[in-house]
């Protein structure tokens, strides 16, 4: 082939790959709209533990004032667990505790993305797999489940690994102030994000180390400058109180592997089998031809996540589902340290159609969960009209109480509706998340040995048993020993349940996913 016809050859190549460009930015564009939609749609997001952070930050944005609930107080103390608990309150009091909040979470899915794209610029000073990757895994368990404090944190440490890494060859003065900076809003905002990001931080000097052998005293001085600002709040963190949660650690091993299939949609296992299985093809089939390569300091680090995920157990420091974690965070992360050329357009548009169907399909669960849960969510609201101001509300589930319930996840959103009647109905409801060394906020005095922080709904067969004199492994339980006397109202979660206790339990109330019930007290 001559000369001119190579050059027609690659002017058509250029072309073809720009307009492939173009085509891609536009899908990721659409997408990424697609994907805020649910948020923007739902006034509240059918989120398993989201209806608990609205509860806590009305309660923070009335403290002090002649409207705040008499059963609750604040609790300041250097936890590392008040992303929203610093900045929603405030907002609250101006457009109101559902409205900061839903901002708050639609800002942190933003921050997420853009966290993302700014990570993978700082490695190739290019944006090219990243947002898809924090699209595919935007409502992933760990997020839909409404652990919002995390998700904005991990969306802050994004940020502050790309600006790390942008200041990485500066010097030890830039790179100590940048790392400061994030470390002190990390540790503020949420622990287990922390940890991502120095093990990320972590993970890349010591390739950083390997790859130019670097002498060990300068290696070590690089890791201490990242570790000493973390070093140094844990010290203060003690000396002022504060602590990592209560509930202590949990070691469990039997989910590791089942937990890679399912990570990928929190309403839906199937769904989410079926996501995984076909990503993980397409990535399985682009590394064997050669298409899709991890630099170095990703495969370090990609070794290091896999090395956490193992060791983490599922409940650490307080923290439930703290392995899961690090599955959004490498699917986050890694993609800003890979390199994908696909040869033609056609497979171009083959990975895209892949990445664009699984987001959709995952999309589409959201958005149908989401919005059924609308009127579910108005339906409660409206029930709390029926309870008198001051009561003492339980929450019962007509099942095994599991948290959440894996054989049907689309039950989970309604598991704390009810403590929405705190800021409703300013009731006491114990299962509002008030663990200490986590939220700024506790049962007063009076209700305090009723309190059931992160406790799950009580099983209808405890209740029943406790009522009638049977005998029942109360274990933890033991907090409603007494609950016939101890409550006004019982919300009891499920669907097409008779009444349970004839005589002790008066219906006022009832919903496609909830039955309220006045208690009769029993001397």
């Amino acid at each position: 082939m001559n000369v001119p016809a190579l050059l027609i050859v690659e002017n058509l190549i250029d072309r073809s790959a720009r307009s492939d460009r173009s085509v891609a930015t536009a899908a990721f564009a659409l997408l990424a709209v697609a994907s805020l939609l649910p948020t923007l749609l739902t006034p509240i997001p059918a989120m398993g533990d989201y209806v608990n952070h609205v509860v806590r930050m009305q309660l923070l944005s009335q403290m002090g004032t002649p409207n705040a609930n008499p059963y609750y107080e604040a609790a300041w103390a250097f936890y590392p667990n008040l992303a929203m608990d610093l900045v929603v309150p405030s907002m609250a009091r101006l457009i109101g505790a559902e409205n900061a909040t839903r901002l708050f979470l639609l800002f942190t899915q933003m921050l997420i993305v853009g966290g993302a794209l700014a990570l993978e610029w700082a490695v190739k000073r290019r944006v090219h797999l990243a947002g898809f990757a924090a699209l595919l895994f935007l409502y992933c368990p760990p997020f839909t489940w409404g652990f919002v404090n995390f998700e904005s944190a991990l969306a802050i440490a994004l940020w502050g690994i790309a600006a790390y890494l942008l200041a990485a060859e500066r010097p030890a003065s830039v790179r100590c102030a940048v790392n400061t900076v994030f470390v002190v809003v990390l540790f503020t905002a949420h622990f287990f994000a922390l940890g991502i990001y120095g093990a990320t931080l972590g993970l890349y000097e010591l390739w950083r180390a390997f790859d130019r052998k670097v002498p060990y005293n300068d290696v070590a001085l690089r890791l201490a400058t990242l570790a000493l600002p973390a070093a140094a709040l844990l010290v203060v963190m003690r000396l002022t109180a504060g602590s990592v949660g209560s509930e202590g650690t949990f070691w469990n091993f039997d989910h590791k592997l089942p937990w890679l299939f399912f990570i990928m949609n929190g309403y839906n296992m199937a769904v989410s089998g079926a996501s995984a299985i076909v990503l993980m093809t397409a990535l399985y089939l682009a590394i064997s031809c050669g298409m899709l390569k991890l630099q170095p300091a990703g495969i370090w680090i990609a070794s290091g996540f896999g090395l956490l995920y193992l060791a983490i157990p599922p409940r650490l420091f307080g923290t439930a589902f703290a392995d899961i974690r690090i599955l959004p965070a490498a699917a986050l992360i890694l993609p800003a340290f890979c390199s994908l050329s696909l040869p033609n357009r056609r497979w171009r548009m083959t990975a895209l159609a892949i990445v664009g169907g699984i987001t959709l399909a995952n999309l589409a669960i959201v958005l149908e969960v989401w919005l059924s849960y609308r009127s579910e969510y108005s339906a409660m609201i409206a029930s709390f009209q029926k309870i008198n101001p001051g009561s003492k509300v339980l929450i019962g589930i007509t099942g095994e109480t599991e948290d959440p319930p894996f054989e049907d996840l689309t039950q989970y959103p309604m598991y704390y509706a009810p403590t929405l009647a705190v800021h409703y109905a300013n009731a006491f409801v114990p299962h509002v998340f008030t663990e200490t060394g986590k939220q700024p906020i506790q049962t007063r005095a009076g209700v305090r040995r009723l309190s059931i922080p992160n406790g799950a709904p009580v099983p209808i067969r405890v209740l029943s048993a406790i009522a009638t004199g049977q005998k029942t492994a109360l274990d933890d339980r033991a907090l409603v020993r007494t609950w016939y006397r101890d409550y006004d109202y019982l919300y009891l979660l499920g669907t097409g349940t008779a009444n349970p206790l004839p005589e002790m339990l008066k219906e006022s109330d009832r919903s496609g996913r909830f039955v309220l019930y006045q208690i009769r007290r029993k001397p």
